[in-house]
């Protein structure tokens, strides 16, 4: 029996920030995570279905978990495989954003696990600018090569 790979789609934001870019970055809400941080952070993603075109979903994805809309145009960054096993297909845009007006969409959990009590998460707690360096301190490893491309990208565009 095969079982079903699980995919998701994401979009990163990024801005020129005086002779640089930054990169927006979100960090994942809930009990399990709140002490985890550099390494940790990723990029506004979400699980699509197969009849869906992974760039809507990474779209929708990104206004569900931020609550900020997302331009064309977008730069295609191809695919990650997570620890997890999961496929992360991105895009980039160039876009800005008050991190603080963040307000993301919520989830139900099991906390603790195992425990048969229910608690309601946000996605994500919070989101912040960083610079393309510092980014890669916070991303989650297996998501730098997105953020390599995104560089390769803007500089062979300047």
């Amino acid at each position: 029996m095969s079982k079903t790979l699980k995919r998701s789609a994401g979009l990163l934001m990024y801005r020129k920030a005086s002779d640089t870019f930054e990169v927006f970055l979100v960090h994942p809400g809930g009990p399990y995570w709140s002490k985890k941080n550099e390494g940790f952070w990723t990029i506004p993603k979400g699980e699509y279905e197969t009849d869906e075109e992974p760039l809507v979903a990474a779209i929708r994805e990104f206004k569900e978990e931020t609550g900020f809309n997302a331009f064309e145009p977008f730069i295609e960054l191809g695919s990650v495989k997570q620890k997890t096993g999961k496929l992360v297909v991105a895009w980039a845009f160039e876009g800005n954003c008050e991190p603080t007006e963040l307000v993301s969409n919520t989830c139900e959990i099991e906390w603790p696990p195992s425990s048969d009590k229910k608690m309601l998460i946000p996605e994500v707690d919070r989101g912040e600018w960083f610079s393309i360096d510092r980014a890669r301190e916070f991303l989650r490893m297996e998501q730098i090569p997105l953020l390599n491309r995104l560089t390769q990208r803007l500089t062979s565009l300047d």
